[in-house]
């Protein structure tokens, strides 16, 4: 597919020469640092050496002190709590870290996690009636309830108490709960409103233990459980989160929980990174609720001892490998409905049914299909008498407000700006097709329509030495709005000839006038390869990683896009 390339502009040139200057860091760094707005010295060592003491204050969250005093209401009065949480990742690392510790200072604790297929998504009837056939008197929703107004209120109907731990934006009227705690209501005054669901139930017991005095060290053993639900909800690595990350992968790859250790034992993978924990440990946890009981997740995450963990671990295994064979059936299926109609592929907007198709995985289809088509794209398939659909955007459209403009095709729907979950009625599928692309067309502009490569700045490759190389590194970890910086050199040439070899992917070594050679990995760049052995001038865009071959450790560039120079064009 044809990326359009975009540079960054540079925000305030005087800002980056003063902190070149402070930090003795080269201008390309600085630049980098300022258009992340970080201009002062302060700035750069918070963002440089983050430090839990970073963390704010979890009782300046709107409800904290009354979620707190409410749970130790019912510790002294010793009553049943059930913990709650979404059947994804970030829910399931939720219950797993509040679960966990909570039933070290209360017996009485249970969790539940909804059937996907029988329930759905939230908070449901039979969720709150289990609570109630148990005796159970206070539930603490994580990753999900904001907008649960009905639920919450025929939970009160029951003497039920909810606390909700949410982080997805609330509707109009904030659901009748004990305490709700979401930085997105509109009169919370928390700092950082980008936590994932499981920081949201992080900040719970962080408070809850300042107020019981118990060490923060105590709260570190959950870290990894953290970072894990940050990678993988795709949720800002910058402020709050990116401390929570950097210090959640430290555990994760030195001292992670028996569950994470016994992940990462089948995967065979010894460090992690952001990406790393989204391709491997994301999908595994995901896989037992897609396609059978997230409670095989939980239960994975809550092992106290290794050989429970891996006996957990080797049916996610199972679960994720039958989930594999569903996404590529599935994605092939939908590929050919599109190709085989003219009127979808001339469209702005992709919307698919098929009510044989698994529910479970139709969320990383819609994903495959924005990811080849590029634009708003919906997969819906039938379950429980009912048509479920996901959703997902392209980059700087917001696929919320397009929803809502459909919002009275739906039973319910709800998510963020880049994913949603949709149920609407059979009769309303074809409504929603021509509802939803009408929409996007009248608001999309074109150029979001085609992926958009963003350069963060113009690199000379005889910088690349290995300070520039170490400084690069501390910009770590990476993820949304901190994403790994792309480069552009200009007027390089091959030496040699560039080769395609695997799966389209090319490799080549390049220099820029009298720099020193740098080995390139192009993956799925093999229609590349004509304008690279044009022995012309081209530019790339890059970034830049440490290869590893026979103990032999090199810089790379990982090439992202080959054009032409413009005047051999």
């Amino acid at each position: 597919m044809q990326k359009r390339w975009a540079e960054q502009e540079l925000k305030d040139l005087k800002a980056v020469k003063e902190l070149q200057d402070q930090l003795n860091i080269d201008e390309v760094l600085a630049t980098l640092l300022v258009n992340r707005n970080i201009t002062s010295f302060e700035d750069a060592r918070s963002f440089f050496r983050p430090e839990l003491a970073q963390l704010h204050d979890p009782f300046l969250m709107k409800g904290m002190d009354i979620a707190v005093s409410r749970i130790q209401q019912a510790l002294l009065s010793k009553e049943k709590i059930l913990i709650y949480g979404d059947y994804d990742v970030d829910g399931t690392t939720s219950v797993a870290l509040v679960f966990g510790f909570f039933r070290k200072y209360h017996y009485h604790i249970d969790y539940y996690i909804p059937d996907r297929y029988k329930e759905g998504y939230g908070i449901s009837t039979e969720g709150i009636d289990y609570a109630h056939k148990n005796g159970i008197s206070l539930i603490i929703a994580l990753d999900c309830g904001i907008k649960s107004v009905d639920k919450v209120e025929y939970a009160n109907s029951l003497h039920i108490d909810f606390i909700i731990c949410d982080h997805h934006l609330p509707g109009c009227i904030i659901p009748d709960a004990v305490a709700v705690l979401d930085p997105k209501q509109p009169d919370c005054s928390y700092p950082y409103k980008e936590l994932s669901g499981c920081g949201i139930g992080f900040k719970l017991v962080q408070a809850f233990a300042m107020e019981n005095s118990i060490p923060f060290q105590e709260l570190e053993c959950y870290l990894d459980l953290v970072v894990v639900s940050i990678a993988s909800d795709i949720v800002p690595i910058t402020g709050e989160n990116r401390v929570l990350a950097k210090f959640g992968l430290k555990r994760l790859n030195t001292s992670p929980c028996h569950g994470m250790a016994a992940l990462i034992e089948i995967t065979g993978k010894k460090q992690y990174t952001i990406s790393d924990v989204v391709f491997t440990l994301g999908p595994r946890i995901n896989a037992s609720g897609r396609i059978d009981d997230a409670r095989h997740s939980v239960n994975l995450l809550i092992s106290e001892n290794r050989d429970i963990a891996r006996a957990h671990s080797h049916i996610i295994n199972i679960k994720n490998t039958e989930r594999k064979e569903h996404d590529a059936s599935i994605t092939e299926q939908a590929l050919a409905m599109i190709a085989a109609d003219p009127n979808l592929l001339k469209r702005k907007t992709t919307v698919v049914y098929n009510e044989g198709w698994h529910k479970g995985v139709i969320g990383i289809v819609a994903s495959r299909l924005t990811e080849k088509y590029y634009r708003p794209t919906i997969v819906l398939t039938q379950s429980n008498g009912q048509v479920s659909g996901s959703a997902r955007s392209v980059i700087g459209f917001d696929l919320y407000e397009a929803l809502n403009s459909c919002s009275d095709l739906f039973e319910q729907f709800g998510g963020h700006k880049y994913a949603a979950g949709i149920t609407l009625k059979t009769e309303n599928i074809l409504a929603l097709q021509e509802r939803f692309e009408d929409v996007v067309s009248k608001t999309i502009p074109d150029e979001l329509l085609v992926q958009e490569l963003v350069i963060d700045a113009k690199l000379q490759l005889e910088k690349i030495d290995g300070k520039f190389f170490r400084v690069l590194n501390q910009f770590a970890p990476f993820g949304p709005l901190n994403s790994t910086p792309i480069f552009i050199s200009e007027q390089v040439t091959c030496i040699g000839h560039a080769l395609v070899v695997g799966n389209n992917h090319i490799k080549m070594t390049v220099k820029q006038g009298d720099s020193k050679p740098f080995d390139c990995i192009g993956f799925g760049l093999g229609e590349s390869l004509d304008i690279i052995n044009e022995n012309q001038e081209f530019d790339i865009c890059y970034t830049i990683e440490e290869n590893v071959w026979k103990e032999k450790r090199s810089i790379q560039l990982n090439l992202k896009g080959v054009r032409r120079t413009p005047q051999h064009q």
